[in-house]
């Protein structure tokens, strides 16, 4: 991309960002008697949206030196990942949080890096396990368990 382009996307990333520190300190600490509550995601969302907006825009200012070359915009992989993304969120509920992050995740691994099937099954597999055991076993929170068919 553009380094005017980079820039101004890292200011606007930067100031989601703040938005969503904000706005995660009005929602309740707590619900469902979740010892996380609904405004610990939207803040580290936010964290992370600003501290990688700053990155990008240090970078900007880092290879502005260098010759930046046009890319070849590729429509069809983002076109894949954004349809799986939208079949994540309507489906999250009814199929449950582990499988349905599995198959976002394969699905996802693949239109970025085919023919690698084995690695993205484990990563998918591993990750969509470690982060729901963590999210409800320890830190006692509520994600869609399995499916009503599947237990």
């Amino acid at each position: 991309m553009s380094i005017k382009f980079d820039r101004v996307a890292a200011v606007i990333f930067l100031a989601v960002g703040i938005l969503f520190i904000v706005g995660s300190k009005q929602l309740a600490s707590s619900s469902y008697g979740s010892k996380v509550g609904p405004d610990i995601f939207p803040l580290f969302l936010g964290i992370i949206l600003a501290v990688l907006s700053i990155r990008l825009f240090y970078e900007t200012f880092r290879s502005q030196g260098q010759g930046a070359q046009k890319e070849k915009l590729q429509y069809k992989p983002f076109l894949i990942i954004f349809v799986a993304t939208l079949i994540y969120i309507l489906t999250l509920e009814t199929i449950g949080y582990v499988i349905t992050t599995f198959l976002f995740l394969v699905v996802c691994f693949q239109t970025m890096e085919r023919s690698k099937w084995i690695p993205s099954i484990i990563i998918s597999a591993l990750f969509s396990g470690i982060v729901y055991f963590i999210f409800v076993e320890v830190l006692k929170g509520t994600l869609p368990g399995w499916p009503v068919w599947f237990s």
